[in-house]
């Protein structure tokens, strides 16, 4: 079967010579003569593995020695509510800008441990812009200040971070990490499910600085402590092995392409094509405020319903699957995450053009 252009949020499209790499090797890994599935997480073999994966992953984020790289399972959900159970050691406030569904999650776990204050929100106009930050609504003694980092459903991001100072900045950066270059320095917390620019479902990582670690709540259950895994080398419990063996070929996909900025250039590139297509059609519109527009998930709407459901169906038929909005917003989303190529989104752009023109 011929594969698709698979436009998916996530799970969603991977590098073809990683999928070929797994393939060929999921019988026999690396000589060992049994699946990465097989291995124990304790073995020499997963060893060599999961370090590989965290040096390349290093060396792509330019991260400092005093930051710690965890490989967990629970996804950015369950990030929401470790990051205040770890954080929130001191005033137990936080402040949060709100820019959508996944906001809006961490906020509402947030809310079960400490205060929370909304410096900022976007949600008078279904997310569709990052709000202004008003410097002098920021908390003081906050013990963080938290941000997503690229809005998924909604299409927007961070073009400029927030400065907060002394007070640790934390990001859900689930559909954007290693899509462009964000100094890690700037963050205190970096989380990020793995299903969208590094793998399969089923990894979460986090990228967090060592003086962050060690301040849980006295309830904090052991599984949602940094400090548990940041011991044990995120071995405390068998870690989902497979999907840190994929994330660690995508890691050296992503190096032999020349890292992060090269990606960068490549995604502002297939973004730009797609984006100048909906800005002259006459038929198609995109539905972000131009300044704030992600160069991962681009979202766009037709004049009805009935078309938006027709050009879906029809881009189906071609080969262009999984472009569908997010159910609480409809219309139509293109995620175009690192491992699309170019030739799916000019393939895009075609079809688009053709169906404007018989509509």
């Amino acid at each position: 079967m011929k594969r698709v252009y698979n436009f998916s949020a996530g799970p969603s499209v991977l590098p073809l010579p990683v999928l070929e790499k797994a393939q060929k090797e999921l019988l026999n890994a690396n000589g060992h003569g049994m699946s990465v599935m097989e291995m124990s997480h304790r073995s020499g073999m997963f060893t060599d593995i999961i370090e590989e994966a965290e040096k390349l992953l290093r060396e792509l984020m330019d991260i400092p020695d005093n930051y710690k790289v965890l490989f967990l399972q629970g996804g950015a959900s369950t990030q929401f509510a470790m990051v205040p159970l770890n954080l929130f050691c001191n005033t137990k406030k936080a402040d949060y800008v709100n820019t959508g569904v996944w906001s809006k999650k961490a906020v509402s776990e947030a809310k079960k441990y400490g205060e929370v204050n909304i410096v900022a929100s976007s949600e008078d106009t279904t997310f569709n812009y990052i709000p202004e930050l008003d410097e002098s609504k920021f908390s003081p003694d906050a013990d963080y200040f938290h941000i997503t980092l690229n809005n998924t459903i909604y299409g927007t991001r961070f073009s400029k971070l927030p400065d907060t100072g002394d007070i640790p900045l934390v990001t859900d950066a689930s559909s954007c990490i290693l899509s462009q270059v964000y100094p890690v320095t700037k963050f205190g917390l970096i989380y990020a499910g793995a299903q969208k620019n590094i793998g399969p479902a089923g990894l979460t990582i986090v990228i967090i600085r060592e003086d962050l670690i060690g301040n849980a709540m006295d309830f904090t259950p052991t599984m949602l402590n940094y400090e548990t895994h940041a011991n044990s080398g995120s071995m405390y419990n068998t870690p989902p092995t497979f999907a840190i063996y994929v994330a660690m070929l995508v890691f050296r996909w992503l190096k032999d392409l020349g890292g992060v900025p090269e990606i960068e250039k490549y995604n502002i590139e297939k973004a730009s094509l797609l984006y100048d297509y909906l800005d002259n059609s006459k038929l198609f519109k995109g539905t972000v405020v131009p300044k704030d527009r992600s160069l991962m998930n681009v979202p766009f709407v037709l004049p009805t319903e009935e078309l938006n459901k027709k050009f879906i169906r029809e881009a189906a038929e071609a080969g262009l699957v999984n472009l569908a909005g997010h159910r609480s917003v409809g219309g139509m989303r293109a995620s175009i995450y690192n491992a699309m190529p170019m030739e799916g989104v000019k393939a895009l752009v075609r079809f688009m053009e053709k169906f404007e023109l018989e509509n």
